[in-house]
C-alpha cells in the first residue's frame, strides 16, 4: 500500500492568495530566538544530475556512421528512436527465422551457429544512448545481447530520464480530453531550503484563514509553467530568495484532482523578505533553526518532508530526481514491475504491442478514479493481465516528464513507476500472464539486473504518498 500522509491542511497551499488581504498596520511581535538547531549538517551540494533524453531521430551533421561489421549488423535508417506510436499487433521478442527478401542473406556464421558469434556492437557515435543494441537480423532472427528488449527505454527510465510516451496504452482506453491545470488537475510546488547555519527556510502566512501562522514556501502551479519554474517563482515571491532545486524529496497525490512536488533546493541570491516587505504572498520569511514543530504552524503536514530532507543530506537515498522536459498530454504512468525471486532471478513486465517497451497506463478523470489515485491504473492493468491478485509492493517515482505548453496546451505528466510482485514461494517464477499485451522479459545482462535490484532492495526512488 502507499504511504499515508498526514491530513491536508484546511488553508491548502494552492488556495488563492487574496489581493485584498489589507496589510499589517503595525509591526508583528519577533519571533524567540531559536534554540540550536537539531538538523544535519548539508554536505557539498551534490554534482548536477544528467538528465537522459531520448535521443534524436537523426545524427548531428559531424558524428560519423558507425561501420557495419556484417550484414546482421548493419546500421539501421533511424538510431534507436524513441518510441513511436504503437499498433496492436503482439510479435514475439525475437524476430522470425524466415528469409529476408529485403535484403542480402545473412552470412552461413549467424545462421549455422557453427562460426563465430556476431561481432560485439561498434563504438556508435555519442547521440546513441548508451546501451542501444541493433535488433535482430530477419533473416536469422539472431538478436544481440539484449534480443528486443528496450535496453535504451530502461537505461533512460533508471537514469532518472525520460521516453516518448507515444498514443497507446496498456489497459482500459485513456480519456479521451488533455490534462489541464485549472479544469481537471491541480499541481502544487514545495520547496525545502537550508543555509549554512542548518537553519529551514520558513514563511509567515498572509492568507486570512491561516494568518500569522508558518509553513515552508509552497503554492499552485500555473498553465503554461513548468514544475521546476513555478517552484521557483512561489519561493521568490514568499522569500524574497532565488534557488535552485537539487531533487524531488517526495511526490504526494490524491490522483490528477491534487499532486503535490516536494523538492529539496538550494538558495542562489536575492534578499530576505521583512515585516516591510509584507504583501499579499506572505508576512515574511525567517530562517529558523530551532524545532519547527515549537512554531504555531499552518499545518503539521511539513513535518515529515522536514525529517525526508534531513535524512537526504545526511546520506541520500536515492540519486537526484528533476524533471525532464519532455511533453505528454495526459497524466500517465510508465511503468517498471519487477519481479525478483531469492535465487537472483529477475524479470520485468513488458508490453508486447508493437515494439516490446514498459508499460505505460493513463490515469481518468472521473470521481471513481480520482479518489483511486494513482494507484489504482496500476491494480488494474496488473489485475487484468496477471492471473492472480498480484499484491505488488509501494510505488517508488524514478523520474517524471511534463512540458509546459505540451500538445493542444495540455500540462499531462508521465511518472517512471518502480514496484514488485513478491514471489509466492523461494525460487519461484513470475505468474504467466494470461494476456497478450503483456509478457516477462528474464534480465540477464549483469550491469542492469544489478542496477533494477539496487533500486529493489535499498528502496531507492522518490517517495509516493497518497
Amino acid at each position: 500500500m502507499l504511504q499515508s500522509s498526514q491530513p491536508f491542511p484546511s488553508c491548502t497551499p494552492w488556495a488563492s492568495p487574496s489581493r485584498a488581504d489589507p496589510f499589517p498596520t503595525a509591526p508583528l511581535p519577533a519571533l524567540p530566538r531559536p534554540p540550536s538547531s537539531s538538523l544535519a549538517t548539508y554536505p557539498p551540494r551534490p554534482a548536477d544530475p544528467s538528465p537522459v533524453t531520448p535521443p534524436s531521430t537523426s545524427p548531428s551533421p559531424a558524428s560519423p556512421s558507425p561501420p557495419a561489421p556484417c550484414s546482421c549488423w548493419a546500421t539501421p535508417s533511424r538510431i534507436a528512436p524513441p518510441r513511436a506510436p504503437r499498433n496492436r499487433r503482439a510479435p514475439s521478442l525475437t524476430a522470425p527465422s524466415s528469409p529476408d527478401s529485403a535484403g542480402a542473406p545473412c552470412p552461413p556464421a549467424c545462421t549455422s551457429g557453427v562460426g563465430p558469434p556476431h561481432p560485439k556492437t561498434p563504438l556508435l557515435p555519442e547521440w546513441v544512448p548508451e546501451g542501444w543494441l541493433p535488433p535482430p537480423h530477419p533473416a536469422c532472427g539472431v538478436p544481440g545481447p539484449m534480443g528486443e528488449a528496450p535496453a535504451a527505454e530502461l537505461d533512460a527510465v533508471l537514469g532518472g530520464g525520460g521516453w516518448d510516451v507515444g498514443v497507446s496504452f496498456e489497459g482500459p482506453p485513456p480519456p479521451t480530453g488533455p490534462i489541464r491545470l485549472g479544469r481537471n488537475a491541480c499541481y502544487v510546488v514545495l520547496a525545502v531550503l537550508f543555509n549554512e547555519e542548518d537553519g529551514v527556510l520558513l514563511v509567515q502566512e498572509a492568507k486570512p484563514e491561516c494568518r500569522g501562522k508558518w509553513y515552508l514556501p509552497a503554492g499552485r502551479m500555473e498553465p503554461g509553467e513548468s514544475i521546476v519554474a513555478a517552484m521557483r517563482r512561489e519561493v521568490k515571491e514568499e522569500t524574497g530568495l532565488e534557488c535552485e532545486p537539487l531533487t524531488l524529496l517526495a511526490l504526494e497525490e490524491r490522483g490528477p484532482a491534487w499532486i503535490r512536488f516536494a523538492f529539496l533546493a538550494r538558495p542562489t541570491g536575492g534578499t530576505l523578505k521583512t515585516l516591510e516587505e509584507a504583501d499579499a504572498e506572505s508576512l515574511q520569511a525567517v530562517w529558523w533553526a530551532g524545532d519547527p514543530s515549537a512554531l504555531p504552524l499552518r499545518a503539521p503536514d511539513i513535518l515529515p518532508l522536514l525529517d525526508l530532507a534531513a535524512r537526504y543530506r545526511r546520506s541520500p537515498p536515492h540519486p537526484p530526481t528533476l524533471p525532464q522536459e519532455l511533453p505528454c498530454a495526459l497524466l500517465c504512468l510508465r511503468l517498471l514491475v519487477a519481479f525478483a525471486n531469492d535465487a537472483g532471478d529477475l524479470w520485468v513486465l513488458l508490453g508486447t504491442a508493437g515494439t516490446p517497451h514498459l508499460p505505460v497506463v493513463a490515469c481518468g478523470t472521473s470521481l471513481a478514479e480520482l479518489r483511486g489515485g494513482l494507484r489504482l491504473p496500476v491494480l488494474r492493468l496488473l489485475r487484468d493481465c496477471l492471473p492472480t491478485d498480484p499484491r505488488p509492493g509501494p510505488l517508488g517515482l524514478l523520474g517524471l516528464q511534463h512540458r509546459a505548453g505540451g500538445p493542444g496546451g495540455a500540462d499531462g505528466i508521465c511518472f517512471n513507476m518502480l514496484l514488485t510482485i513478491p514471489p509466492s514461494s523461494p525460487g519461484a517464477a513470475p505468474p504467466e500472464p494470461h494476456s497478450p499485451s503483456v509478457c516477462w522479459w528474464h534480465v540477464e545482462e549483469e550491469s542492469l539486473r544489478g542496477r533494477i535490484l539496487q533500486r529493489l532492495r535499498a528502496a531507492a526512488t522518490v517517495p509516493v504518498r497518497g
